[in-house]
């Protein structure tokens, strides 16, 4: 089962890794692993907002309509 996506608790996860990277607390093969993690975080949150753009933007579409 897949996990549901959390905008939210992915924010909260970069922010630590970010942390982590600017106190140097991983080594290189952790930075490595962590940079791609945030990489495939930043896209899922960015396609999070583009959709939920959509629907704001379809929502004042039909109420325009009206």
């Amino acid at each position: 089962m897949a996990k549901e996506f959390s905008y939210e608790k992915n924010i909260e996860e970069m922010e630590k890794i970010i942390s982590d990277i600017e106190n140097n607390r991983l080594d290189v093969d952790q930075l490595t692993d962590a940079v791609a993690r945030v990489g495939e975080m930043l896209a899922k949150c960015k396609k999070k907002l583009a959709d939920a753009r959509a629907v704001v933007d379809d929502f004042e579409s039909k109420m325009n309509e009206e």
